[in-house]
């Protein structure tokens, strides 16, 4: 018997009603999640709580997928911290920070900021400055200064590395 456009497909998470297998639809929750995007542990245990999927049965179903290594908050970190820094130019604080806000434990936070060494901190901070250098050309040097440092402190770099970055960029002659 040929199914009507506005039923749902069977097995799918429209069909699942209240007596459906809960593990099924956490399963095929994490599972849709997981297609579009890499995410946290926690970040899929915070999706199967507002579906409703009841504690234990969540606890069970990220156990078996951090098992067969379709949950590593350690492999997440260490490529977000690979893809913000070389492509957003953030510090090791602004990273460290928006992992955490993911839900990755501080072990794994750490262990990928094992990447990030100062070398590399530093030469980031000075790509962001000459970037943003010509953008700044014709204003007074303090309004550079401050709108360079500003820009190198919303990336969360500390105060010392803005200025000193900020002084080498606004010393160097121009027809670099």
């Amino acid at each position: 018997m040929p199914r009507s456009p506005d039923q749902p497909t069977p097995g799918s998470l429209a069909d699942a009603s209240p007596e459906a297998d809960p593990e099924s639809v956490a399963r095929a929750l994490v599972l849709r999640r997981l297609t579009t995007s890499a995410a946290t542990r926690a970040q899929l245990a915070a999706l199967l709580a507002r579906r409703g999927v009841p504690g234990e049965v969540a606890e069970r179903v990220l156990d078996r997928f951090g098992e067969v290594d379709l949950i590593d908050d350690a492999a997440y970190a260490r490529a977000w911290v690979e893809s913000r820094h070389t492509g957003r130019g953030l510090a090791r604080r602004a990273l460290a920070y928006e992992l955490r806000q993911r839900g990755v434990g501080d072990v794994d936070v750490a262990e990928a900021l094992e990447a990030v060494d100062d070398d590399s901190e530093l030469a980031a901070a000075r790509e962001l400055v000459r970037r943003r250098l010509p953008a700044t050309e014709g204003l007074d040097r303090a309004v550079r200064t401050r709108r360079l440092a500003g820009l190198l402190a919303r990336k969360g770099y500390p105060g010392g590395v803005a200025m000193r970055v900020v002084r080498e960029a606004l010393a160097a002659p121009d027809d670099e």
